[in-house]
């Protein structure tokens, strides 16, 4: 009943992320991912009922699937994290799997009488074979498997170039996913038995579903704070600080945060190597966002994000990245939450505040949840919220 219940639910679930309205490139490479999950697990099933010998032309069609799970995750990882289109390019992830049915292609030429004596017989005569595909899929689960850790790695930098808060976009959901499936090859790698092994699988099916079903998509959620009508307004609104900027304004219609450029330093009298941007005109995007961020402290948004900020001071993203990384020597994630932390601080020493509570200063200074401030204020201060209020003597009322 197990396994049935996790081939319907499965399936169930794919047609669902295939049905959504404003589906992503990852609702249908989820959705893929599923079918050929709730395939395997049906393969699986039959043969333990004894029915797949009734169609002996499905004997071994799932041997190699293993080699295309992995595959599958780190394409998912990736249209998470990084696309918005599918590169074709993907497609070469595949290539394992067709060479694990080159294995076993004499397999697949064999009369039905001979497929099922091979099966009944535990394999006989294609131990070789299928100990090939077996290695194989160790290797490739857990190279997919470091590979999605390290893409996600490289996501969690990326996303503070562009983000001053990140729980939403912070994709712990997928860690804990990746996590699901190492455990999965853990248990393959130490020999489970394959009740174990297709068991673990259906509560994993049970994960991947309610995480990639819940989850918000990264491109969307970008969407809503860049509208497409913000390329137009930067056009419309340059400054002479943003003189020979505007060849450099992407051709996409979202700003992308994997394009930001890097954060190295440059001497006196150069340009910076992809925006173009002349140390004096630096020096103004500075100042200016000096004075931002001291007069309105828009850092106080919650949803702040680099291309809003961008957009408030009439430049381009990259741009301003550079400037801040060059001269606040932070990335974007960092700069804004240390002013909200000196915002706190400041807040907590006007006899005034002592009403309220620790959190609502916090919320007051642009953090969005209790986890989020605790954190960026240790990084920062070097110790706790409570622990820096009791050396100030500072009593706040009561959460």
């Amino acid at each position: 009943m197990l396994y049935m219940a996790g081939i319907i639910i499965t399936f169930f679930l794919a047609i669902i992320l295939l049905s959504r309205k404003g589906k992503a490139v990852s609702d249908r490479v989820l959705a893929a991912w599923l079918c050929l999950m709730g395939f395997h697990l049906f393969l699986y099933y039959w043969q333990i009922t004894g029915e797949i010998y009734d169609h002996p032309y499905l004997l071994a069609v799932g041997i190699p699937f293993p080699l295309l799970h992995g595959p599958f995750l780190f394409i998912y990882t990736l249209s998470v994290t990084r696309y918005s289109v599918f590169p074709k390019k993907n497609w070469l992830h595949i290539i394992p799997g067709v060479i694990g049915y080159a294995i076993i292609a004499e397999f697949f030429l064999l009369t039905p009488e001979e497929k099922i004596n091979v099966y009944k017989n535990h394999g006989a005569g294609y131990e070789t074979n299928t100990a090939i595909i077996l290695i194989g899929s160790i290797i490739s689960g857990f190279t997919y498997v470091f590979l999605s850790f390290n893409e996600m790695r490289k996501y969690r930098l990326n996303i503070r170039k562009e983000f001053s808060n990140t729980e939403r976009v912070n994709l712990n959901w997928l860690r804990y996913l990746v996590c699901g499936i190492l455990v999965i090859w853990l248990i393959i790698f130490m020999g489970g038995h394959d009740a174990l092994i297709y068991s673990a699988v259906v509560v994993y099916v049970f994960l991947l579903g309610f995480f990639g079903i819940r989850h918000t998509d990264i491109f969307t959620y970008r969407r809503v704070l860049l509208k497409e009508e913000s390329i137009a307004v930067l056009k419309e609104n340059f400054d002479p600080v943003t003189i020979g900027i505007e060849e450099n304004l992407p051709t996409n219609k979202e700003f992308s945060f994997m394009r930001v450029a890097a954060d190295d330093k440059l001497p006196e009298g150069t340009k910076y190597e992809k925006s173009g941007l002349q140390k004096e005109v630096a020096d103004k995007i500075h100042r200016e966002l000096n004075k931002v961020m001291k007069e309105r402290k828009v850092f106080k948004n919650e949803e702040l994000s680099l291309s809003e900020l961008a957009q408030q001071l009439g430049i381009h993203p990259n741009n301003l990245s550079q400037v801040i990384n060059t001269y606040e020597n932070k990335n974007f994630y960092d700069y804004v939450n240390t002013l909200r932390v000196e915002e706190f601080k400041a807040l907590v020493l006007s006899p005034e505040n002592n009403n309220y509570t620790l959190l609502s200063l916090a919320f007051e200074c642009g953090f969005n949840s209790k986890t989020s401030f605790n954190r960026n204020f240790k990084k920062i201060t070097g110790e706790s919220p409570s622990a820096y209020l009791k050396g100030l003597n500072v009593l706040l009322a009561a959460g």
